[in-house]
């Protein structure tokens, strides 16, 4: 199988490559337009800043027309899942992907402190792939200050002061704002749930 781990030259790309690597399955890492085009998984990572993964990103304008036409299951993961969205409020506001006409925005933590960072329970009220043979409640490990409200493809949601979308699915593009491949065995358990959808 074609697995193909999106270069979005951010930090958690070693960790992603690994933690796949140990579920029997062997990604590449690559902005190759052809192999993207052919790729059977995508996953699109993500540490750091809107407008930088965009200015990544608007290097190539194939490769923005080409994520936004894949068609085989693709994963964001933590700013990875943002910029599908259609815009962002952070970095004084950005325009994104516009995979999900949905905004992100700043995480209203109230009295706790930004970015949300350590572990938090993901609740999801009816049956999903991604959370084969996992328990509504089980703790992931998240590191982030911009979410998706809850919206129309929310899946999964958390509470930090306010409920957010912690999960989000538009056809074949999911979205986890928590990060699977620092979430220990659970979060393994997603990933591969992801793999062999």
């Amino acid at each position: 199988m074609s697995i193909i781990i999106l270069d979005t030259n951010c930090s958690n790309l070693l960790s992603i490559k690994l933690s796949i690597e140990k579920l029997g399955y062997n990604p590449v890492i690559t902005t190759d337009v052809h192999i993207i085009q052919r790729a059977k998984k995508i996953f699109i990572p993500g540490v750091g800043s809107a407008s930088e993964i965009m200015k990544q990103f608007s290097k190539n304008n194939l490769l923005i027309n080409t994520l936004k036409n894949v068609t085989c299951p693709t994963l964001g993961i933590c700013l990875g899942m943002q910029v599908m969205s259609s815009f962002s409020d952070e970095s004084g506001g950005i325009d994104m992907l516009g995979i999900i006409d949905t905004p992100v925005v700043l995480l209203q933590s109230g009295m706790f402190p930004l970015p949300h960072t350590g572990w938090n329970q993901v609740f999801f009220n009816k049956y999903h792939p991604l959370f084969h043979n996992i328990k509504s409640g089980e703790w992931f490990y998240f590191l982030h200050s911009y979410v998706f409200s809850i919206n129309q493809y929310t899946v999964a949601h958390t509470t930090y002061n306010t409920i957010f979308s912690s999960v989000i699915q538009k056809n074949n593009f999911f979205g986890v704002q928590f990060h699977p491949e620092k979430s220990g065995v659970i979060g393994s358990k997603l990933l591969l749930n992801f793999l062999e959808m």
